[in-house]
């Protein structure tokens, strides 16, 4: 059974900075993207990073982009996601998520971890 399993979330104080962490279980995911989104209250979720776990291709979103950086580890068969300078608009819960390289959707999704940034 796939599980994708995030962590490292919390409250920070704005200019601050957290690694979310996305331990991957149940199958290879050397064929797989995985990604990282979030979802603000009373907003859709939106893409934040990808990472291509067999060639290490990297996307980031234009919003984000200089402020984190996504990473892998294969022998933990996790994902970071590491965000700096945090803001107030970065609150959200935070998901992992996990597409064969081939599709466009993502297939698998982790349950989420909340960031908050105070002001």
């Amino acid at each position: 059974q796939v599980q994708l399993v995030e962590s490292g979330g919390g409250l920070v104080q704005t200019g601050g900075s957290l690694r979310l962490a996305c331990a991957a279980s149940g199958r290879t995911f050397r064929s797989y993207v995985m990604g990282w989104f979030r979802q603000a209250p009373g907003k859709g979720r939106e893409f934040v990073a990808a990472i291509n776990w067999s060639s290490g291709a990297i996307n980031y979103a234009d919003s984000v982009k200089g402020r984190v950086t996504v990473s892998r580890d294969n022998a933990k068969s996790t994902v970071y996601l590491q965000v700096n300078s945090l803001k107030p608009e970065d609150t959200a819960v935070y998901y992992c998520a996990a597409r064969e390289q081939k599709k466009s959707s993502y297939n698998y999704w982790g349950q989420g971890t909340q960031v908050t940034v105070s002001s």
